[in-house]
Formats: structure tokens, sequence, C-alpha cells
């Protein structure tokens, strides 16, 4: 996760090449599924091929048309559903609650908080270091004695490329 904000780690340029982010998933993947003995079908890596495709949050029914193309016939939503929940699962992925979509983990190689930035205008999305809000985080649990299970912060605005195209 970036943790020094400047444009450039938050947001990629639009010409980006999503291969190298695709192939670095893939990897990361492979050796999480290794070390956990865990098996990625190809429904399982061609759903997080897909995901990866952007830095764009994707839903499930659109992941079921982009399987269906080239194929004879359209994959059931409980085969995304399966693919999306052992994805999650690794933390391969994280779910955008918000938009209902999903995205790939930038660091999937340990378990870590949600936090999103998210440009309403072209709907980049991307993962960020949660940095000063864990220690406000921590202190409400402290006070409030909640325990709490699931951490998602998202902030919606808009990246520095939509910043510069309004300009």
């Amino acid at each position: 996760m970036p943790s020094n904000l400047d444009a450039q780690s938050i947001a990629p340029h639009p010409d980006h090449d999503h291969q190298a982010c695709i192939d670095s998933a893939l990897t990361a993947a492979r050796e999480l599924c290794r070390e956990k003995q865990q098996k990625l079908t190809k429904t399982r890596e061609k759903v997080l091929q897909l995901i990866w495709g952007s830095h764009r949050p994707i839903g499930a029914y659109s992941l079921m048309d982009a399987l269906a193309e080239g194929e004879q016939k359209r994959v059931a939503p409980p085969t995304v559903y399966r693919a999306l929940d052992f994805l999650l699962e690794l933390g391969l992925i994280h779910r955008i609650n918000s938009l209902n979509a999903y995205i790939g983990c930038q660091d999937p190689s340990h378990e870590h908080h949600c936090y999103f930035l998210i440009c309403t205008s072209c709907n980049l999305a991307v993962e960020t270091d949660p940095g000063p809000f864990q220690s406000a985080v921590g202190q409400l649990k402290q006070e409030s004695g909640f325990e709490i299970r699931q951490q998602n912060m998202e902030f919606n605005g808009l990246c520095p490329h939509c910043q510069e195209q309004s300009e």
C-alpha cells in the first residue's frame, strides 16, 4: 500500500499498462495459494485477472459478463461468487461496500484494514495506508469497549488526473 501519498502513487496514469499489475497479482496469488495449500482454479485465476484489469472496482455481474466473452455458455452467479469469496478469504481482493464491487489487494501478504480513495469522475479506486486513522480507531475501541471486527473506510473525490482534466 502506498504510504507516501504523491499523485503517482495514488493514481496510475491513464495510459498505465495494467499487465504488470495483473502479472504481479497472479504471482502473489499463486505463492499465497501454495503457502496456504489452496487451489487457484482457472475460474478463480480468471476472476482475479479481470479484477486487476484496471484500477477500477468491478461488480460480480460485470465479472460474469466478462467471463462469458468467448465462451459458449454464461458462467453461473454461484460460480463467480464462490471465486470472489475464495479471493476475499485469502486477502487477494477487497470488497468496496458502497459500490458493491471488488478491487485487487495491493499487499495480500498480510491481513490489513481497507481504506480507499475513490474518484467520483473516472471510478478509479486506490487502496491506501490507513496511517493515523489506526490510532484513532484503537482509541475508539478502547474507550467504547466495542469489538471491531471489520473496518472499511472510503473517501470519495477526484483523482489527480481528473482534477487536471477539470482545470
